[in-house]
């Protein structure tokens, strides 16, 4: 029997009570094309278990697998070696969980993994403060806004145009809510970023400039001036990291004077996993900052003998305060994610990450080199760390894609797919190289494209 436990008159209380006249009502936000009229057209409406994993298996099998292709598919999502023992030490009885714990004073081992996560964090971005994490990059770099709104007191927030453009939509839904001004622009399509584009726009009103660090199109450079050009106007520098290996090479963001320092930690620990789920990173370069920060901060201590001991020193979200003086409505952690990016970080050290940077470094170099030996492919990029973009000179990278992909190739990400509306964008293809592509797999891409632009040209 079905356990419903709400009549119709319970239901009818409870919308009449916050004012809606029926269920509908509540989704008013979700366009109406994504919505459900009726069962999910093409399935059954019910099946035996063995059945349904039999169907399962079959449509699983039609996937193309990211280890059994060559692979250059990246764009704020990447595919990097995760050692057997990260996966070994999540599933430990006394870490299986995806949350921070409630009872802090019985879970001394997840507050100690998370204040080792936190300081990893920090030396990584450059900052003095991390907190346990967030969801993913892209509501991290909402909350960095919506904390630069809170601690400069203005509603504005400059977006450069090479930030993500998942990113950029996050932060501008967020901001229907909040009556946020998001004043954003298309990407500079050229060696290297518009950085004095980006300055131009900021004024008084400007509560923060948000810049992508290496960017969307893999370009890399000094933002100094950036961070110079905000504070001048009381401004924060908010600086989004996709690729944290990176910052295995290149100079962190609060070296170069971000005020806060978000991202996407995917790339350590965590698989591609069809998009989820990932892990927020969130840092602050001013201790100052601290109390502003979304999210949970665990702290040291010691106990009443002085033994040392973690506590959550800071848990500024609407269930533990007072709705209002919340920092957010979401700022929970994503604590498995966390565990799994800190136990790599750890193998790793210092000088394994630095050794995996140059590792990437060197074999993105060797593509670009290769690639842009091909007829018609011109490299765009000045600088780059692991992904760089490539022009196909009258050729849609979407077509491309697909048709390498039909050769056994996962050949990059079609711009195009990303800024529909942007024309020069459409011939652009985004290409990650990581330490799982060989050398022999560079050479296949870039043997199967030269075939592919020769087969079109004939």
């Amino acid at each position: 029997m079905r356990y419903l436990p709400l009549t119709d008159t319970d239901r009818g209380d409870m919308l009449a009570k916050i004012g809606a006249d029926n269920i509908d009502d509540l989704f008013v936000d979700v366009p109406e094309v994504a919505r459900l009229d009726g069962p999910i057209r093409g399935l059954p409406m019910h099946a035996s278990e063995m059945a349904v994993e039999r169907h399962m298996k079959r449509l699983a099998g039609k996937n193309t697998v990211a280890g059994d292709v060559p692979f250059f598919l990246g764009a704020g999502a990447y595919r990097h070696h995760v050692p057997a023992s990260v996966d070994t030490v999540i599933q430990r009885g006394e870490f299986l969980t995806a949350y921070t714990p409630y009872q802090p004073e019985i879970a001394q081992g997840t507050l100690q993994m998370l204040f080792e996560f936190q300081t990893q964090v920090a030396n990584l971005y450059g900052c003095a403060v991390a907190n346990a994490s967030l969801y993913d990059g892209s509501t991290a770099c909402w909350e960095a806004v919506a904390m630069a709104t809170r601690v400069t007191k203005k509603n504005r927030a400059v977006l450069s145009g090479a930030l993500h453009p998942h990113y950029s939509e996050v932060v501008k839904t967020m901001a229907q809510f909040t009556g946020d001004v998001i004043a954003d622009s298309a990407p500079a399509i050229q060696a290297e970023p518009d950085l004095e584009g980006l300055t131009s726009r900021i004024d008084e009103e400007t509560a923060c400039v948000v810049v992508q660090y290496p960017d969307i199109l893999g370009r890399i450079s000094d933002l100094s001036a950036v961070a110079e050009a905000a504070h001048a106007k009381g401004a924060l520098l908010v600086v989004v990291n996709t690729e944290p290996v990176a910052l295995g090479a290149i100079k962190s963001p609060g070296e170069m004077g971000a005020d806060i320092v978000v991202g996407e930690g995917q790339s350590i620990g965590v698989g591609l996993q069809f998009g989820g789920p990932y892990l927020g990173l969130f840092a602050v370069r001013d201790p100052k900052h601290v109390r502003q920060m979304p999210g949970r901060l665990c702290g040291e201590t010691v106990d009443a003998e002085g033994k040392r001991g973690f506590v959550l020193t800071l848990s500024t979200r609407e269930q533990h305060i007072r709705r209002e003086k919340a920092t957010s409505n979401i700022c929970t952690n994503s604590g498995l994610c966390a565990l799994a990016f800190s136990v790599h970080m750890t193998l790793l050290g210092e000088k394994g990450m630095r050794e995996l940077a140059a590792e990437n470094h060197r074999l993105a170099c060797i593509a670009a080199d290769r690639l842009a030996k091909v007829p018609g492919v011109s490299l765009l990029n000045n600088a780059f760390f692991n992904e760089f973009t490539i022009m196909l000179d009258g050729k849609p990278a979407r077509d491309v894609v697909r048709a390498l992909a039909d050769r056994g190739v996962l050949g990059g990400v079609s711009l195009g797919r990303l800024y529909p509306g942007v024309e020069r964008l459409q011939q652009a293809l985004l290409v990650a190289v990581t330490e799982t592509t060989t050398e022999d797999d560079i050479e296949t891409l870039a043997t199967e494209l030269e075939a592919l632009i020769k087969e079109d040209a004939q």
